[in-house]
């Protein structure tokens, strides 16, 4: 039996057209931001194995990954937050401003009970510790690269007990009473940095890092700056450790 023209010429044409199995839907660009180069290897090796993914761009810093933001345009920044120069949470507001549409990721070291709410205020959609692993990591670089906020199943629902009145905010350490900015300036003292050098980082005037010093030691109830400093310097090393690690912050 004969197949009819116009049938055979829709077969033909059906035959010809392109489907989603020739035209697979575009990798989403990450681009990795740590300054530990075997961490950005590890990250580049898991990123680029799979389908849906891959890296457009690596940088060591804050101002490298400003540049490659602009060159690379990344769907989805993968950062850490302690870097040479200015911070993670400093980026953060930079790549937004630069990229307003960036899904940015916090892949940190830093006990997400101190830094995730923090970050995501920041404009970031997700943070991940990055001892979570392969599976988690990916999960999470994949539902902020849809727009959706990740965060672990601890911290979700501590921010739900927030929100429900169910527990207050924070993590019962002194440090939450600090705003953003006072957040910095202590973090920068517990990195040894004088004034003169955390207002030029912050570009602020050193008047105004004295008052946060200021507001830092009355809501801390610290007495003198060298109590400040040392307790500063104290927290900064502990906040570098594994949160398991027993260490009070």
């Amino acid at each position: 039996m004969s197949v009819p023209k116009k049938a055979n010429a829709a077969v033909k044409a059906r035959r010809a057209s392109p489907t989603a199995a020739s035209h697979p839907a575009r990798r989403q660009r990450v681009l990795v931001v740590d300054d530990h180069p075997m961490l950005r290897a590890g990250l580049r090796d898991l990123i680029n194995k799979q389908p849906d993914l891959e890296v457009c761009g690596e940088a060591a810093n804050a101002s490298e990954a400003l540049s490659a933001i602009s060159r690379c345009h990344p769907d989805v920044l993968v950062t850490d937050l302690s870097m040479p120069g200015r911070s993670g949470a400093e980026l953060i507001k930079d790549a937004l401003a630069l990229r307003p549409r960036l899904s940015i990721l916090v892949v940190s070291m830093h006990d997400e009970r101190i830094h995730a709410e923090r970050v995501l205020r920041a404009g970031a959609r997700g943070y991940v510790m990055k001892e979570a692993g392969p599976e988690k990591m990916l999960t999470a670089i994949r539902q902020v690269s849809t727009g959706q906020v990740y965060a672990s199943e601890e911290l979700t629902s501590r921010l739900l007990g927030v929100l429900t009145g169910r527990h207050p905010s924070g993590s019962n350490s002194p440090i939450e009473k600090l705003s953003n900015r006072e957040f910095e300036v202590f973090r920068l003292l517990g990195e040894g940095l004088p004034t003169g050098d955390i207002a030029q980082r912050l570009h602020l005037s050193a008047k105004t890092v004295a008052a946060h010093r200021a507001n830092i030691k009355t809501k801390l109830a610290i007495g003198t700056a060298s109590e400040l400093i040392s307790y500063a310097t104290r927290w900064v090393a502990a906040d570098r450790l594994p949160p398991r690690s027993g260490i009070v912050r």
